[in-house]
């Protein structure tokens, strides 16, 4: 089969690959059918990953169809339809029973695409497939569902739920990309006061107030005085970094209210600055994390019942033979335009 593989720092390659088998009883072998690219690969390709290996197979987004499980897999059978989770569960470990499943301690976590081969393929082997993969209602598509993967559940639980958006909240988005636009919608699910933006590119401004947002602004608006004018001098209640730069962080912290809730979901390849020396006495909380996805039933369901609209967020689809051309029109969203991009089975 073909598969995106990764060849170092700066190098990948649409190339042909061993088709994927059962290793473990508990795994399943889905042809994909439809998958997109994540701001993370783009992190791996720059070297900021370096647990990820020459001849890795990316991708931790797709939707595909069952075609072989193993032995101890009960819940799927060969022709069902499934979303495949960014993060794989054991559920047995101290982590998994917690409902923390990117702790997982049995060789679960992110791991496609990043410890074992991912999804970005023609098949794909998915480890403790009952407890990854969610089996899709019809009328939910497949490039909705594949929102579901990992962009909604991150900023959701990473964001929003982390940054405990409550109604009445000013709550502010730095950075409008996949995981921003998606904290757009999922903050709005709690009533905020207003939703502020933040974002260079004017596309993705324009987007952001697609998806909700009530007040835009450019890195050289001076955002936090204008949060502070919003507020009544106080500052955001709550503070989304949605990038993963040291100057985005760092601009959250800035922008937040005394007592106020810093919600970390951008992935990071450098350090920030972190100015306790200024944030200690303002009862400032912050918090990082990586999603676990006990969140995608909900999620699902809010989806397959209109609570959450996320049409507007695939601007480009190609076919999977076209990764490496997706790939350049999803690195380059200030001259292209691009939000997530799909890839599918023609």
């Amino acid at each position: 089969m073909k598969a995106l593989v990764y060849e170092g720092p700066g190098e990948k390659s649409w190339t042909e690959v061993p088709d994927p088998g059962i290793i473990d009883p508990a795994d399943a072998v889905i042809r994909v059918d439809t998958v997109t690219i994540c701001g993370t690969d783009l992190h791996i390709l720059g070297g900021d990953v370096p647990e990820v290996e020459p001849g890795r197979v990316l991708g931790h987004e797709a939707v595909g169809t069952v075609v072989e499980t193993g032995d101890a897999v009960t819940g799927l059978s060969p022709g069902d339809r499934v979303l495949a989770s960014c993060v794989s569960a054991c559920g047995i470990c101290r982590f998994c029973r917690e409902g923390s499943y990117g702790q997982c301690l049995n060789g679960g976590g992110w791991v496609l695409g990043h410890l074992v081969d991912g999804v970005q393929a023609e098949y794909a082997r998915l480890p403790f497939a009952d407890l990854s993969t969610h089996r899709l209602p019809a009328e939910i598509g497949d490039e909705a569902a594949v929102l579901l993967a990992d962009i909604l559940p991150t900023s959701y639980e990473v964001g929003v739920l982390n940054g405990r958006v409550g109604p009445g909240d000013t709550v502010v988005i730095v950075g409008s990309g996949p995981i921003g636009l998606a904290a757009v919608l999922t903050s709005r699910l709690f009533s905020p006061a207003r939703v502020v933006v933040i974002d260079p590119a004017p596309a993705r401004l324009r987007a952001a107030e697609e998806c909700g947002a009530d007040v835009t602004l450019r890195p050289q608006d001076d955002p936090v005085e204008t949060v502070r004018a919003l507020t009544g001098g106080l500052g955001a209640d709550v503070a989304i970094e949605a990038v993963g730069i040291p100057s985005t962080f760092e601009m959250c912290t800035e922008l937040i209210r005394p007592g106020g809730r810093v919600a970390n979901a951008g992935v990071h390849g450098s350090p920030a600055t972190l100015h306790l020396e200024r944030l200690w006495i303002r009862n400032v909380t912050i918090t990082t994390g990586l999603v676990d996805t006990y969140s995608t039933p909900s999620l699902l369901n809010m989806l397959r019942n209109g609570l959450l609209d996320v049409s507007g967020m695939v601007t480009h689809r190609f076919g999977l033979d076209d990764f490496v051309e997706a790939y350049e029109v999803f690195a380059s969203p200030e001259h292209t335009g691009a939000l997530k991009v799909t890839l599918s089975r023609g």
